[in-house]
């Protein structure tokens, strides 16, 4: 493998990684109702990173980056990740996000 694309694969894991943390960690705040200035902080990223995709039309730049070093057609080429997880990340992270922004909207209008 090019050490290119191991680099491009090791970053954006770890990007993947960091919203997995920020994700959990505001689901957890709007269910154990503790909302806090990382809550509004997990939203603000979750919407850049929203913003970046929709300008790149729904790809990550980090995918159009590791296309040069790869002619794979797989899913996961570009990170360290199962191929079906991959396929169905956007899929399954807009989901929870939008039951974040749901509990959150009920939190707020309910205290």
């Amino acid at each position: 493998m090019d050490w290119r694309l191991e680099r491009i694969k090791i970053l954006h894991t770890a990007i993947w990684v960091g919203f997995n943390i920020i994700l959990f960690y505001m689901l957890f705040a709007v269910i154990t109702n503790r909302i806090d200035k990382w809550v509004w902080l997990g939203v603000g990223a979750v919407v850049l990173e929203g913003v970046v995709l929709l300008i790149f039309k729904l790809t990550c730049p980090l995918t159009l980056l590791a296309r040069r070093y790869s002619d794979s057609t797989k899913d996961n080429f570009d990170i360290y990740l199962p191929n079906w997880l991959a396929k169905y990340t956007k899929v399954i992270y807009t989901s929870l996000f939008g039951i974040i922004v749901c509990l959150l909207a009920y939190r707020l209008l309910t205290n």
